[in-house]
């Protein structure tokens, strides 16, 4: 019968051997199995253990990889020589037959979402999948989302716990700096002085040390210091980010790009940078630690596959990066994690904000002391008396799990409600604004016999301009299994067919990432 299980195993605990295991079980019986991954990065270590395993018999599917290349891939899925799947998320449509199990790892993880239409989720996909085929469905995490985590406290997931790290190794012991008061020291740098004697330790014994700041490029915002001035994107209603490599201006919502002024073009002002992204601490470090070589992993690097194999083979002494150095990554010789500014999502203005910094500071702390030498980690932060920052540094889950589930009770939020959302956007914001106030009142009239549903909006996206679109949004909060899903269908099919309403594009998201 199909059937779901939640794993929840501490960082370093040993997962990915039970998931070997169960694959192993998996083709034994004759049947096949598909491994999903959050991250691109994370496939080329995943596939030397696997092939080590079951050899010939695993194909690998991801966007990286040239058409002709997963082609192949694909006709090797289907005619059934390739028996085992490892990919991201649209390896979960993998043309497997004689389905038998489904393992999703770091199933928290919000890339599972696609952004584009159709705006699925790898593991409703999965979910559907496994019911289809009679199939086993299997949620891995050191940091479970918090709605499976519910659905296995009342019993619809069967839940699995690995409460400590293999071989009895110790969780890395955890120190929280706080920032205010290195700025009162006149350190106004990324690395605090505690960090910076914990980096310098870790290059004389020539151990290696991961740092974590979730945002590229050098600095997020470029202000003239005279009268106040902002570069802003012409096309969004973003700022600039500097990236100091080719020392451009560019928006991370579009990709449009300009050279940096030597003044400021307003009034000719100095200008300033302000807040730093992953090429600031890497030119930091550079005057720190001089002739000390370092890594640098975000989106705007080239070659993952080749940089991540450099910092094992080589030792290269730091690694920094986004976050896609916080999971699934397993090295041996790196004993401290940094993280540079822990506050830096919690203001996000969005309900999964606590969620996901929680997620991020647990994982990228497990990529410590994972072998032989204990490891130890350094939090950096304004607010070292968050809750969840706390949370995270016990790498308790449990009391977070409680006070969020809670919080999210007492908001009516997922997993209690259903956050149905149409989104409109067009060139003319006077027309999207027009029919985004008539989907509000279709929906108030459709939905008010139905109890305990709630309209939203119309409300503007955080990011309400991006490549010229206006955008805004309605939210249908309703109860799961109420059927307002049909009337949510109904309503875009409605309105994108209406006339006047040419030039807007109506869509529909179920729990938006954003």
């Amino acid at each position: 019968q199909p059937a779901a299980a939640l794993l929840y195993g501490v960082t370093g605990s040993g997962k990915t051997q039970v998931y070997l295991r169960l694959i192993q079980e998996t083709l034994q019986r004759g049947k096949t199995a598909l491994f999903l991954v959050p991250e691109i990065a994370l496939t080329p270590q995943l596939l030397r253990i696997f092939a080590a395993h079951f050899g010939e018999q695993v194909a690998v599917l991801h966007s990286s990889l040239r058409a002709g290349e997963r082609y192949d891939e694909w006709k090797r899925i289907k005619s059934g020589k390739a028996r085992v799947v490892i990919g991201t998320r649209s390896a979960v449509f993998a043309p497997l037959k004689n389905l038998g199990l489904i393992v999703l790892d770091e199933e928290q993880e919000a890339t599972y979402k696609s952004e584009n239409v159709p705006k699925y989720h790898a593991r409703d996909v999965a979910k559907y999948r496994c019911a289809q085929d009679k199939a086993l469905l299997l949620l891995g995490s050191a940091t479970p989302d918090v709605e499976s985590r519910y659905f296995a406290s009342t019993g619809r997931y069967g839940f699995f716990t690995l409460p400590e790290r293999f071989n009895e190794r110790e969780l890395p012991s955890v120190e929280i700096v706080d920032l205010k008061r290195e700025l009162r020291r006149g350190n106004g740098g990324s690395i605090s002085e505690r960090l910076r004697e914990e980096l310098q330790g870790n290059i004389e014994r020539g151990e290696q040390s991961i740092l974590f700041i979730n945002r590229r490029g050098a600095n997020k915002l470029v202000t003239c210091v005279e009268c106040g001035y902002t570069y802003k994107c012409p096309n969004c209603s973003v700022s600039l980010t500097y990236h100091s490599y080719g020392r451009k201006l560019m928006c991370h919502q579009c990709g449009y790009t300009q050279p940096l002024d030597a003044y400021c073009p307003d009034c000719g002002g100095t200008l300033k940078f302000v807040g730093a992204g992953t090429q600031k601490v890497e030119e930091e470090l550079g005057e720190l630690f001089p002739g000390v070589e370092v890594l640098r992993l975000d989106t705007d690097t080239v070659g993952h596959d080749a940089l991540l194999a450099r910092f094992v083979d080589e030792r290269v002494p730091i690694l920094i990066g986004t976050q896609m150095v916080t999971k699934g990554l397993n090295f041996e010789n790196v004993t401290l994690v940094g993280v540079i500014c822990a506050d830096q999502g919690l203001n996000a203005g969005d309900y999964r904000a606590s969620e996901r910094t929680f997620s991020l500071i647990t994982q990228v702390i497990g990529r410590s002391g994972r072998f032989e030498k204990p490891g130890r980690a350094v939090i950096q932060t304004y607010t070292p008396q968050n809750e969840t920052i706390l949370q995270a540094a016990a790498q308790d889950y449990e009391s977070f799990f409680q006070s969020e589930i809670e919080l999210r009770r007492l908001q009516r939020l997922p997993p209690f409600t259903e956050l149905l959302c149409i989104t409109m956007s067009g060139l003319n914001e006077t027309l999207v604004l027009e029919c985004a106030s008539m989907v509000r009142s279709e929906l108030l009239y459709a939905s008010k016999q139905t109890e305990g549903t709630r309209v939203l909006g119309p409300a503007p996206l955080s990011v309400l301009k991006v490549n010229n679109n206006y955008r805004y949004r309605v939210t249908l909060c309703a109860v799961p299994g109420s059927g307002m899903r049909r009337l949510v269908s109904d309503t875009v099919i409605k309105f994108s067919a209406d006339k006047r309403y040419r030039g807007v594009s109506v869509y529909a998201d179920t729990n938006p990432s954003d």
